[in-house]
């Protein structure tokens, strides 16, 4: 019998009781429902919904998280479609809403607001459960880091982009996840959670580290070159791991806690 529920933007979404077609709109929940067990359930993903590899063989691809083709989702007869804040635009949701298609909207901003996502996620597709051990998970390596000791945050610069140049800025999952293992991302701008940078204002704040990112824009090596003169140690990392919320993120977590751990013997001392 469908149910509404109400998402993560306040929606109220009808939805049957256990779905049994599904298009996810966001990487990182598709590679959830792999691990809820419910990949043949999905109907419909994202060309950059790619883990785990051939895990979704049945799976018809919609384009990508900023241009699906809704006319084509549509078409799959979905009873419930994930979408997130962040990943997805409100003009496709809204187009997909108006066709009669149920859209879910998450939106966690932290990475205790992750784990009830995907509980609640979890639920949604049947598998409670799974959602809520997938949740525990990530509270108990929280809780791990917690115990752990808190020491004073590294002041980190991760851009996401460049030309422009634009950070990782606060109110973000990332920020958040970054915030738990010990970094303070910078700069801090009001009102904008990946704001647009000059490189020489970020350098003049002296950050401790640099963390570049392999996604959404893919920093390699050569890019660590336009902070070879500054105090800050310069790393690349994983960006799924940063900002991908699912199975990943217990991983995650100890990874950056790692990483900060190894960073702080190396990072030179401020003048």
């Amino acid at each position: 019998m469908p149910d509404a529920v109400t998402d993560e933007l306040g929606a109220q979404v009808t939805l049957p009781e256990v779905p049994r077609r599904i298009v996810s709109l966001v990487p990182s929940l598709s590679e959830a429902l792999w691990w809820f067990r419910v990949s043949d359930r999905v109907v419909g993903l994202t060309d950059y919904c790619v883990a785990p590899p051939h895990g979704f063989p049945a799976a018809t691809r919609v384009r990508g998280t900023k241009n699906p083709d809704t006319a084509a989702i549509a078409d799959l007869e979905p009873d419930l479609v994930l979408a997130n804040e962040e990943e997805n635009r409100r003009i496709d949701v809204e187009r997909l809403r108006d066709a009669g298609v149920p859209v879910y909207v998450t939106a966690p901003r932290s990475v205790p607001d992750a784990a009830r996502t995907l509980a609640t996620v979890g639920a949604l597709v049947g598998e409670e459960g799974a959602g809520a051990g997938l949740a525990q998970a990530i509270e108990r390596a929280l809780d791990q880091l917690v115990s752990g000791g808190r020491p004073d945050p590294l002041r980190t610069f991760c851009p996401i982009w460049r030309d422009p140049w634009m950070a990782t800025g606060r109110d973000t999952y990332a920020a958040d996840l970054l915030a738990w293992t010990g970094f303070e991302v910078v700069p801090v701008v009001p009102g904008e959670r990946y704001p647009q940078v000059d490189l020489d204002a970020v350098r003049a704040l002296d950050p401790d580290v640099v963390l570049l990112p392999d996604e959404p824009y893919a920093f390699g090596r050569s890019d660590r070159q336009a902070f070879a003169d500054w105090r800050a140690r310069t790393r690349l990392v994983d960006g799924t791991q940063l900002t991908w919320y699912g199975p990943r993120t217990p991983y995650a977590l100890a990874e950056f806690g790692r990483r900060n751990r190894e960073l702080r013997r190396r990072v030179p001392t401020r003048p």
